[in-house]
């Protein structure tokens, strides 16, 4: 009886692992194409999610998005600091610990603002960047996760379909960078003249590792690691 249990267990967990690999490729995927002079702020833009966002999520990130509902948009506290121990849950987690769920889909949670850097690098300093992604996980991420994947989320009953995060990690990362960038405005030194690509290996290495990780976004959307 516990051979099956834990081949399941193991197929999600497995993209998981995979899934981390995506924000070291977007730091060396923007890397390599800024300016030498920004390439280590974007570094750290790019790693830094991995720290805040994993935190927000933890402490009730996960909860607002995948939580007991208290309407047909947003989570509840019930499940705050992944209060709800090894359990398994028909709807997310039918055959494998809830809490692997959750630590996938919170790669998901750490990539998307991860993707908003390459429009604001060079416009926002570290701290600000750390108050930003924290706001917009939990204003942003968190309510659209629900929306489109939470058991009761408004845009699933209305047919709303994201296979590996399409509409939540794509769409949205897009179009706040976009907005994000709009409302910084310029950069204060910017010269097209002068800029050039810091490191073009380091761009094909990121490509490589994001070619890695997306497999990890499709085995682990299926529920298996294949």
């Amino acid at each position: 009886d516990r051979l099956p249990r834990i081949n399941d267990a193991t197929r999600p967990d497995t993209p998981d692992k995979i899934c981390t690999t995506v924000p070291p490729a977007l730091a060396f995927f923007y890397g390599g194409l800024v300016d030498r002079k920004n390439v280590l702020n974007q570094l750290f833009l790019s790693f830094i999610c991995m720290g805040i966002v994993f935190l927000q999520w933890v402490l009730f990130g996960f909860s607002f998005a995948f939580g007991p509902p208290i309407s047909a948009g947003f989570g509840s506290f019930k499940w705050a600091v992944l209060r709800f121990g090894e359990i398994d849950n028909d709807v997310y987690s039918p055959t494998y610990p809830l809490l692997t769920f959750a630590a996938y889909h919170g790669t998901f949670a750490i990539i998307t603002p991860a993707l908003i850097s390459g429009a604001i690098v060079g416009r926002m300093k570290l701290i600000p960047y750390m108050i930003f992604i924290f706001i917009w996980t939990t204003v942003c991420y968190d309510p659209m996760a629900n929306w489109v994947w939470g058991s009761s989320g408004w845009l699933k009953h209305l047919g709303t379909l994201d296979f590996a995060g399409g509409t939540v990690v794509h769409i949205l990362s897009g179009v706040s960078g976009l907005v994000a960038s709009l409302i910084l405005g310029k950069r204060s030194d910017y010269d097209p003249h002068s800029t050039i690509d810091h490191n073009l290996p380091f761009t094909i290495l990121g490509t490589l590792l994001l070619w890695v990780g997306w497999s990890g976004f499709n085995g682990g959307s299926a529920n298996g690691a294949e």
